[in-house]
């Protein structure tokens, strides 16, 4: 699938901060697609960039809501988010608060199906059929079909104004190296994104990623941050109690 670069004018795809990264691509009433999952693998800097534009009324198509506070949590508490299409938000009181009261959208999908619609959406696949939901209320309101006796759903493809996501190393070209659970959503958030704004811990010369070892090509990235110590907040510490 090809995407239009935006770069033109520009030396290579790498820009000063955040800040900069976001700028002429944020606009109220977008959709977005966020990676990470809970706070593992989360663009911190862009998250808190984006916070900092005040653009509205924005549809954001992520696994998780963040927290209280952090990631994602931060628009809830600034009321940016219109409406969310999501998997897991139960860490964050202020989503349930604002849910409960009808201030905010929720769109709730199984796990494996949004990761599904979103790499739908990036391989230019306009919807597909899952047995997930059938005869529940997932269901409701969606096309099905009987396939070799086996009942699905048909769930369409998401696709975003806008992806932000997070990887371990890339190198100037936008080729891209996750790190363990990080690569569960942002890869598809990326591909599912017109425009995607990559956040990462390493900037390499092109031809230091062994071909072989890239996870997602540069392809789909047009604009890369270099973060190089995110703060990586963890969402529930447990430690083992030692014994007396």
């Amino acid at each position: 699938m090809s995407k239009s670069p935006d770069n033109a004018g520009r030396r290579g795809k790498q820009y000063a901060s955040a800040a900069e990264a976001l700028q002429g691509a944020i606009a109220d009433g977008q959709t977005l697609a966020v990676g990470g999952f809970g706070l593992c693998g989360i663009p911190e800097a862009l998250i808190a960039a984006l916070r900092d534009t005040g653009a509205k009324d924005l549809t954001v198509i992520s696994n998780n809501a963040g927290v209280d506070g952090f990631g994602l949590g931060q628009l809830l508490t600034t009321r940016q988010i219109r409406k969310m299409i999501s998997s897991y938000v139960g860490e964050n009181k202020e989503f349930e608060r604002q849910y409960l009261a009808g201030e905010l959208e929720l769109e709730f999908n199984p796990q494996g199906t949004l990761a599904e619609r979103l790499r739908a959406g990036g391989a230019g696949i306009p919807a597909f059929f899952t047995a997930t939901g059938y005869g529940t209320v997932v269901a409701e309101g969606k096309e099905t079909r009987e396939f070799d006796g086996k009942h699905y759903v048909m769930e369409t493809a998401l696709r975003a104004d806008v992806a932000l996501v997070k990887a371990w190393k890339a190198d100037e070209a936008g080729n891209l190296v996750f790190r363990k659970t990080a690569r569960n959503f942002n890869p598809a958030c990326a591909m599912a994104g017109k425009l995607c704004i990559v956040e990462v811990e390493e900037v390499v010369p092109v031809g230091s990623i062994d071909p072989d070892q890239v996870h997602l090509p540069g392809i789909y990235v047009h604009r890369i941050v270099h973060n190089p110590h995110p703060e990586k907040r963890i969402e529930q510490r447990t430690v083992r109690q030692e014994a007396n």
